[in-house]
């Protein structure tokens, strides 16, 4: 059972979706009536994404698996509302997850006391950052969790600091000209990435997925505002996690390693975090395959619904 939300964000609104264990119409009180507070657990999705790609995949198993599930466009982001459009600002992503857990005791068919999130990709920093100080959260979940701080560092060929240098001349001129910048996610088709020389596996695997009917989507743009980008490389997703995000934690990792560092990341976390519970690596697995391919999901999902099972 899906239903269709909007949840108040200040003054914008977040376009969402909150899967409900299905009732039992037999033996259960009838099809028109409210179904009993279950466990709740709200996504945040990766970067780029769109509700209706890999949060849905994870929603709707838990959903299945009795678990009440939220997942929402991120602000400025899908059908959210928000502007600029294309915005990735990893602190309004984790305060999105707060907002939505503002609205939880409004919903039907949701416990507001026994809230969980499950971060991916992205996401899992998202949620990891967020669980540190809200804990209304009462359990954290990643799958290849990823911190975009360390990552966006990474990936600048001449440091951290000559890109912010960088930054900040362009959005001197984008303030000049009135014209906002974008720049791509990911090439924008299979042929692309090879005529750029990006031909390794998660790449190659990332274009499939967000780039070709397998997992793209309308309202996902593969575009990001530019002047975000900034805010991304000041980030740290893992500050005062261990003094901090007391609660139990659940990683679930591809065994696989590969260019996105989610595996190295993930390991710090279970590291860093005071309340490690459960260590998943999918050893056959890639960071991409775990977006979709259902084998790989549901081995996730099925450890995740036990962690959520025990700890809300």
């Amino acid at each position: 059972m899906i239903r269709h939300l909007t949840i108040p964000r200040g003054p914008i609104e977040l376009a969402a979706d909150l899967h409900l264990p299905d009732t039992d119409t037999e033996t259960g009180p009838g099809p028109d009536a409210e179904p009993a507070p279950a466990r709740t657990v709200v996504l945040a999705t990766p970067g780029s994404s769109v509700k209706e790609q890999i949060g849905a995949e994870y929603a709707s198993r838990l959903a299945a698996r009795g678990i009440a599930a939220l997942v929402f466009d991120p602000a400025h982001q899908g059908r959210s509302g928000g502007e600029p459009r294309d915005l990735e600002d990893p602190y309004r992503r984790g305060e999105d997850l707060s907002y939505a857990i503002d609205a939880l005791p409004t919903l039907p068919g949701v416990d507001p006391e026994r809230v969980g999130v499950l971060g991916i990709c992205a996401g899992g920093g998202y949620a990891v950052h967020t669980a540190r100080t809200d804990h209304r959260i009462r359990a954290v979940g990643t799958v290849v969790p990823g911190d975009m701080g360390t990552s966006f560092r990474g990936f600048q060929p001449d440091g951290a600091a000559a890109a912010l240098d960088a930054m900040a001349d362009a959005r001197t001129e984008e303030n000049r000209t009135g014209r906002e910048v974008r720049v791509p996610w990911l090439p924008d088709t299979p042929a692309e990435a090879v005529a750029e020389g990006l031909t390794d596996l998660d790449t190659t695997q990332a274009v499939t997925y967000y780039r070709t009917e397998r997992g793209g989507h309308p309202r996902s743009t593969n575009r990001r505002l530019a002047r975000g980008d900034s805010l991304l490389l000041g980030y740290d997703a893992y500050h005062l996690v261990d003094p901090l995000m007391t609660q139990p934690l659940q990683v679930v990792l591809a065994g696989r390693r590969g260019n996105t560092g989610s595996y190295e990341s993930g390991m710090r976390l279970w590291e860093l975090a005071p309340n490690p519970v459960d260590l998943m690596v999918i050893e056959e697995a890639g960071h991409y395959e775990m977006y979709d391919e259902p084998a790989y999901v549901d081995a996730a999902v099925d450890r995740l619904a036990a962690f959520y099972t025990r700890h809300l």
